[in-house]
């Protein structure tokens, strides 16, 4: 919350606005004086690391009345405040929308009571609302995610993992429970973050005999030489019967009916706090921009309305469209229409829920298609996190499908040595949480193999291959593509799903393992300030990984407050970095003595790490001094995060079953093989916008700048100078991207 706080402060006093803080939620609009005050740029320095709200949330049962509501009015109009952005809950948006409608009767009340006189009344006639939400829960209908969601995950997560090596140490079966009265998507995500064995959600309570179902599985993952199980309950869990499924429930029956030692852990109010993700800091700190923007573009006739993300798109939709969906799901719920409540929770939680599905559950061999295929699974580059999630559910979703799966090791240098072994349900468990590439990865691309490779494809009947990394995956199918006309054996359905921290595969906007090193940046950065604020007076250079794309350095840099990030894309010269000494030199007249700048690894031969780092030191000679650090591999290590083992789950499990149509499509009766040599059999599967597209890789030969490795148009350059605005640079900021007014789409269970 406190980056969208941060945000909207600093985007309000961008375009000229008085911009106040009002602590305390409507309590404090409520009892007015000290609790509504006006703020500056300063004041919202140092807090986007900060977990909660420095402006501080209260329920309030007055705000509820119109006594209440007219006090707030009063308050309101005696600070000049006819522009409100509400950041909360359905039920806090619900009260705003409320408050808005009454707004002109208000203050016709407070001008006969004499509290206000007709000129005021008529001065600030009318009160525009825009909310942005923030619910860990992530069950407010029309936004992909709300703020502090990613937050409470990575909270999970942590301690998953961390319960995952004691588990294991002792054979032992941990019941957590999460977060959730109402909504399953903590839990559900979560569970599919760390593939867990069973979950228990609200929106889909288990079919009657779960109990025997669920410790029949338990027990032959402990007779597979599993030593641990792990099982994750919403707290609002309820079965087929309408009866609460408690940890503790879950915990009496695998005693009781197997015996194994069963620990409970109730994480509580700890997913609440802990320091912000770097998504969360980035998805706020774009609401903020937009609720100004929305703000300032309202009339007296616009309706209120919530800024949120659609895949990564801001868009605009009416507040209470929003509402009534989110209230909606609850009524289907309590009808007991469980189908309908998954959908009416969107798209994504649907997916979600469907893969987990997918992944936890083998089903017996009797019951699979028997395909007779054969599918390869390689992972090519540099190791990302989330690789490893990748290749699970690329192997369960295509043993589910039916098919033989390989995994090639070492990359187009391991397949043309033939380092393909056949792997199974079990080889893959436990991969989800594991950082690096367990396959080993190479960047060697398949030019000089290319007949050792075809030779290995035929030798092990390979009829689809998963491609699965960064930019030398993409260049390597585009060479297996474009080697169809001489071997045959190229002839089979290929699908690359990017896989790099630096972000840099056309035809993707997202890859998997940049937000892990995202997430590094930005807790570097975070310690970094934090050493900084005792010293005073210093400035931080830092460099990131990254190529020639720049993604790294600027969203690391909106991420953590950078002064400015200095990037590939956007050329700059010795006068721009004169300019950012200077506007560091007038920062450190300021209480925010401190300064952090980014550099993108390549982003100019000359001026380097080192060269800027001696300029800022020069230049900066009395009124600051530098440091410099090179944050190098370590962006490329540790435990994936939350988004990209979903993301990395998802993609894969997509992939595989275009890989079985691509098949079916392309298998040749009289033949007897797979003969696939169109364009569409050769694709990456990317994010583009708002949804998961495959796209021929030779149509993306044009979007690519094969020079310096990346695309030749990226999205988030269109955030950089959200950056530089709240830096406090006197820049232009560009509204054309700026969300526009949607509506909410009801899926019902036909859709």
């Amino acid at each position: 919350m406190n980056s969208a706080v941060r945000a909207v402060v600093r985007m309000g006093l961008y375009v000229g606005a008085k911009v106040y803080f009002v602590h305390e939620g409507y309590q404090g609009m409520v009892d007015g004086q000290d609790n509504i005050v006006e703020v500056n740029w300063e004041s919202v320095s140092s807090i986007l690391q900060v977990g909660g709200t420095v402006i501080g949330s209260a329920r309030c049962k007055e705000f509820r009345t119109r006594e209440g509501r007219l006090k707030a009015a009063y308050n309101l109009v005696k600070c000049g405040i006819t522009n409100l952005c509400v950041i909360g809950g359905d039920g806090s948006l619900t009260g705003a929308n409320l408050f808005r409608e009454e707004w002109s009767g208000l203050l016709d009340e407070l001008v006969q009571n004499g509290s206000i006189d007709e000129e005021t009344a008529h001065k600030y006639s009318h009160l525009n609302i825009v909310g942005m939400v923030g619910s860990i829960d992530n069950d407010f209908c029309g936004t992909d995610m709300t703020i502090g969601t990613d937050s409470a995950l990575h909270r999970i997560i942590e301690v998953v993992d961390a319960i995952m090596t004691t588990a294991q140490s002792h054979q032992r079966t941990f019941v957590l429970e999460v977060m959730g009265r109402h909504c399953g998507y903590l839990a559900l995500v979560s569970a599919l973050a760390c593939g867990a064995d069973w979950v228990f959600i609200p929106e889909s309570p288990p079919e009657e005999g779960w109990e025997d179902v669920m410790c029949t599985k338990l027990s032959e993952n402990r007779a597979c030489r599993k030593r641990l199980n792990i099982i994750i309950v919403a707290e609002g869990a309820i079965d087929s019967f309408n009866q609460n499924i408690t940890s503790e429930r879950i915990k009496d029956l695998v005693v009781s009916r197997l015996g194994f030692d069963t620990r409970v852990t109730i994480l509580g109010h700890v997913q609440r706090g802990g320091t912000p993700s770097a998504f969360d800091r980035i998805l706020a700190s774009r609401m903020g921009v937009e609720a100004v923007l929305a703000l300032l573009e309202a009339t007296a006739d616009t309706p209120a309305c919530v800024v949120s993300l659609c895949g990564n798109q801001a868009v605009r939709l009416p507040l209470m469209e929003c509402v009534q969906m989110t209230q909606e799901v609850q009524k289907v719920m309590d009808e007991r229409k469980f189908e309908e409540a998954v959908k009416l929770r969107g798209r994504s939680f649907e997916n979600n829920l469907n893969t987990y599905k997918l992944l936890a559950n083998r089903k017996p061999q009797s019951e699979l298609p028997q395909s007779n295929f054969n599918v390869a699974v390689l992972n090519v580059g540099a190791p990302a996190a989330g690789m490893n999630a990748a290749v699970r559910s690329a192997v369960r979703v295509g043993i589910s499908e039916g098919h033989k799966m390989y995994a090639v090791s070492d990359g187009f240098e391991g397949f043309a040595r033939g380092q393909i072994k056949e792997i199974s349900w079990g080889d893959v468990g436990g991969w989800t949480g594991q950082g690096g590439s367990l396959l080993g990865t190479k960047r060697t691309l398949p030019a000089k193999n290319l007949e050792k490779i075809a030779d290995q494809m035929r030798a092990y009947n390979i009829n689809a291959l998963l491609v699965i990394g960064g930019f030398e995956a993409y260049l390597g199918l585009s060479e297996l593509s474009a080697a169809r006309e001489k071997y045959d054996e190229f002839c089979v359905p290929m699908v690359m799903v990017p896989a790099t921290v630096s972000n840099n595969v056309p035809g993707s906007d997202f890859s998997i393992g940049a937000d892990t090193a995202l997430n590094t940046i930005t807790d570097t950065c975070d310690r970094i300030k934090q050493s900084a604020s005792g010293t005073k007076r210093r400035v931080f250079i830092i460099e990131t990984m990254g190529g020639y794309c720049g993604y790294l350095a600027s969203m690391g840099g909106l991420a953590a407050g950078a002064d400015v990030a200095y990037i590939f894309e956007e050329p700059f010269d010795i006068r721009e970095l004169q300019a950012n000494v200077e506007h560091l030199t007038e920062k450190m007249k300021t209480s925010i003595q401190r300064g952090l700048v980014l550099r993108n690894e390549n982003c100019n031969e000359n001026y380097t790490t080192d060269f800027i780092y001696q300029l800022y030191s020069e230049e900066g000679k009395g009124v600051f001094d530098c440091r410099k650090n090179v944050l190098g591999h370590m962006q490329q290590g540790g435990s994936p995060s939350p988004f990209d083992r979903n993301f990395g789950t998802k993609v894969a499990a997509k992939a595989i079953q275009w890989i079985t149509k691509k098949l079916k499509e392309t298998y040749r009766q009289e033949e007897g093989r797979v003969f696939a040599n169109t364009v569409d059999t050769a694709c990456l599967l990317g994010m583009r916008r708002r949804a998961l597209v495959f796209q021929p890789v030779s149509q993306l030969k044009d979007e690519t700048d094969f020079v310096h490795r990346i695309p030749k148009e990226q999205w988030w350059l269109k955030l950089r100078p959200l950056m530089k605005v709240l830096a406090k640079y006197k820049t232009s900021y560009d509204i054309s991207d700026a969300g526009q007014m949607e509506h909410v789409v009801r899926r019902s269970r036909e859709a």
